[in-house]
């Protein structure tokens, strides 16, 4: 072989190699999950993930550490250092912490930074297959046989705990609370009918849904949903003040500079713009947010403040 072509040989591995060692090259970030997967927040997460690493020039790996109503994963985020390498990926969850566990290591307002919501995604209430047809029969039945009937609940905390604590106050019907550590898991029993009944994401419970594998009864939201066009809101089934919006978010640590936010938050935002994004949050039930920092902070404060006042009326003590 000449020198030439050994030459030329090398310059084209080179070249080659060069996209990988770029990736190698790549800092390594850490997306918390604290959900197990398969769940809206995981696959919500990563669907980010995929997205704005590149744009950031980053190589972002999502881990699930789920438990403890999503505070395990958090409580890792929140003692972390602010250095950009660790956020936390959650859903409303996130500022529910304390209302329903005795002990948290952390201030879901105080100890992390806001950086964006991903999307919202209404809830659902759903069940399996052996429960009545109709929201005015289940109510029926729930109150006939109340022993019979239980909630999957995906944490304690949740916005489907939220809501489902609404629903049996509004309709003065009874049933025990069996809880999960994530959606998935606890849909999948719903879908075998080992718990009857739950409020889930639209986005996790919606191909179950639309191949006949659990019955829905009433989105929990304001309106209804174009992908389940002919499913009645509860209110229009005459349950007012059941509006429960599920939402998802990003933070990083206390302390993070603002320029990390703001760079972080600029990626998110171009993401949630993003025709494809878009499209695989519909398909999800979801719907994209676009918003700054700053609008985040005063979001999660106002939701901070509805929340306070559900626990209150639905008598959620820390367990």
């Amino acid at each position: 072989m000449t020198i030439t072509r050994r030459a030329a040989l090398i310059g084209l591995a080179g070249a080659a190699l060069a996209p990988r060692a770029a990736l190698a090259q790549r800092r390594i970030v850490r997306l918390i999950v604290p959900a197990a997967a398969g769940g809206a927040i995981d696959v919500i997460g990563r669907l980010y993930a995929q997205r704005i690493a590149p744009v950031l020039d980053e190589s972002w790996v999502v881990e699930n550490k789920a438990g403890a109503s999503n505070t395990l994963g958090a409580a890792e985020v929140a003692r972390a250092a602010p250095d950009g390498t660790t956020y936390l990926t959650n859903a409303d969850i996130h500022i529910m912490a304390r209302h329903v566990l005795r002990s948290v290591s952390y201030d879901p307002l105080t100890d992390f930074a806001p950086i964006s919501r991903f999307a919202t995604s209404p809830m659902v209430l759903i069940g399996s297959s052996k429960t009545p047809e109709t929201l005015q029969a289940l109510i029926a039945d729930m109150k006939a046989k109340p022993t019979e009937y239980t909630f999957a609940n995906s944490a304690l905390g949740s916005m489907g705990h939220l809501a489902t604590e609404s629903f049996k106050r509004r309709t003065g019907t009874k049933a025990e609370l069996v809880n999960y550590r994530g959606t998935a898991p606890a849909i999948t029993d719903v879908v075998a009918a080992q718990v009857p009944l739950m409020v889930a994401p639209l986005g996790s419970a919606l191909s179950f849904i639309t191949d006949g594998k659990i019955r829905a009864f009433a989105i929990m939201g304001a309106q209804r949903s174009k992908l389940l066009p002919n499913l009645p809101t509860a209110g229009e089934q005459g349950l007012s003040d059941l509006d429960f919006t599920l939402w998802y978010g990003l933070w990083g640590p206390k302390g993070l500079p603002a320029e990390t936010v703001q760079r972080v938050n600029a990626a998110v935002q171009a993401a949630s713009k993003d025709r494809e994004i878009v499209e695989k949050l519909t398909a999800l039930g979801a719907e994209a947010v676009t918003e700054d920092p700053a609008s985040f902070a005063r979001f999660i404060e106002t939701e901070i403040q509805r929340a306070n006042r559900v626990v209150e009326e639905a008598g959620i003590k820390p367990g």
